[in-house]
């Protein structure tokens, strides 16, 4: 099942006036006309590429950090990215603000997102998810085996992972305990010995005149209001991406450990570019 956060009330769905819609078409436009290009793209050379190199994707991946990037500069979004991403196999971890993450994270850096299996069957996203080579799981430790197995050939096959430890988006004010079942499967033959799992922060800075929780997707907020009040607002605000040293997961005795030291650096990072 999946678990909501829920804090302060969100705030009510954008009253948009003629001005906001001509932003909402324009860069709603700029955005759907990349996916319509790009995505029927991606998929066609998913063909030849799996042929070739099987689960390596060599190709595919720059096309999906393209629309990423493409996505943020159509929104005004500024990023700054300070630190340098892992090299070798392994994980990213991250706190959760928003369905912005995706862009953010993936225009930064070609990564496959790990996600819960409830998201393969949402409408528009979850075949969008499933297009670009979203993993999905299910939170269940008496899974980890095959989780394992299936995490080891992902990374095998050089690509690079990201999962929400959170477990839920939040109002972008605060990081969340981590929760530890994910980390499991880094402690199975043959990730144990080889996976580095690299602490990432977000924080995100809201538009001038809005609230600092702008960007956040929490509670029972629908995805439709929450993209037409990013799509609308006049000038946006800016996502801070910080990479942290990797963790090597042998160094560590269990995916307690590995968690807590995972979510310190997060919330450090946090801290010190949320001042």
């Amino acid at each position: 099942m999946s678990v909501t956060w829920n804090g302060a009330p969100p705030p009510p769905s954008p009253v948009l006036g003629l001005r906001d819609w001509v932003r909402v078409l324009r860069r709603g436009g700029g955005i759907l006309g990349a996916l319509l290009v790009c995505f029927p793209l991606l998929l066609i050379l998913r063909w030849p590429e799996r042929a070739i190199w099987g689960e390596a994707r060599p190709v595919t991946p720059w096309i999906t950090q393209g629309v990423c990037i493409w996505t943020c500069r159509c929104l005004g979004l500024r990023r700054e990215v300070t630190g340098v991403p892992m090299r070798g196999q392994g994980a990213y971890v991250s706190n959760h603000v928003s369905w912005l993450d995706i862009f953010v994270l993936n225009a930064s850096k070609r990564l496959y997102f790990v996600a819960k299996a409830e998201v393969a069957g949402w409408a528009g996203i979850g075949w969008l998810a499933r297009g670009t080579g979203t993993v999905f799981v299910r939170r269940d430790r008496n899974d980890a085996k095959r989780q394992a197995e299936m995490l080891g050939a992902r990374l095998g096959a050089g690509h690079r992972l990201l999962f929400f430890p959170e477990g839920t988006s939040t109002d972008g004010l605060r990081v969340l305990p981590f929760r530890t079942t994910l980390f499991a499967p880094f402690f199975k033959e043959p990730l144990h010995e080889v996976a580095q799992i690299q602490p990432v922060s977000l924080v995100y800075t809201g538009p001038d005149g809005r609230a600092a929780s702008f960007y956040g997707w929490w509670a029972d907020m629908e995805f439709g209001p929450s993209l037409l009040a990013v799509l609308a607002v006049p000038r946006q605000g800016s996502v801070t991406v910080t990479y942290h040293p990797p963790l090597r997961v042998a160094d560590f005795a269990d995916r307690k450990v590995l968690a807590a030291a995972a979510e310190a650096a997060v919330r450090g990072g946090f801290s010190a570019a949320a001042r």
